[in-house]
């Protein structure tokens, strides 16, 4: 796969403007340091550079995001020797606003990081693989219009006549190329299994999990608690 997805083709300023759920967001957010605080002799920052710092949010490594880290890694690990089944997931779970979501990025640069470290494109090689993915479930999802964000994520082009098994088949196959290792699938209680929509939706992510050689890790509101989890 190339190292810029399929239908990227954009650079300059309006890289900027990529969501993370994109592989150009995600490669953006993945690979620039995080923000740090000034260092004793440092020149004072202006008002500008200080906003910037405090709107970044510095992520601490707390004891939870350790512990969360280790157990995707661990389940990746496993998942490699796990070929007829569906590999072993995750559900990241809590009440709102609890950082979900921020150790979920967290861990996914870890993963990006760590797999592009140890495999780096050959010198010269427009090749690159794409270790992780991140999906946002949308408000009243489809099994149709959560598998065209699959397809967003990696620029896979979609048109209105296709077909949800099209859609579906184009992106097992494009995730498979590009070495998707960890897929994030966050907001996951936005679906409720107890409806057809829902149902239809669910059944999707567990053919995806079966099909594509990579590891599921969700996140969500009390999932525990919800329909997707709890006891019918």
């Amino acid at each position: 796969m190339s190292s810029t997805p399929v239908g990227a083709g954009d650079n300059g300023g309006a890289e900027l403007s990529w969501p993370l759920t994109t592989w150009q967001g995600w490669n953006r957010f993945a690979t620039t340091d995080p923000v740090v605080p000034p260092q004793p002799g440092d020149p004072p920052r202006s008002t500008e550079e200080r906003l910037a710092y405090h709107s970044s949010f510095v992520t601490i490594r707390t004891p939870a995001i350790h512990t969360l880290a280790t157990q995707v890694r661990t389940l990746m690990i496993l998942g490699r020797h796990q070929q007829t089944t569906a590999r072993p997931s995750l559900i990241v779970t809590g009440p709102a606003a609890a950082g979900k979501t921020t150790a979920l990025l967290n861990v996914g640069r870890t993963c990006h990081l760590a797999h592009t470290r140890k495999n780096p494109p050959p010198p010269g090689s427009a090749h690159a693989a794409v270790p992780a993915a991140y999906v946002l479930v949308p408000p009243g999802a489809t099994a149709k219009t959560l598998i065209t964000e699959f397809a967003r994520y990696l620029g896979i082009p979609v048109t209105a006549r296709m077909t949800q098994t099209q859609i579906t088949e184009a992106v097992c196959h494009t995730y498979t190329q590009a070495g998707v290792q960890l897929v994030m699938i966050d907001e996951i209680h936005r679906l409720n299994p107890r409806t057809t929509t829902g149902a239809q939706t669910a059944d999707l992510i567990k053919d995806l999990s079966e099909r594509l050689p990579a590891t599921f890790v969700y996140a969500g509101i009390n999932v525990t608690d919800t329909p997707p989890c709890s006891p019918a």
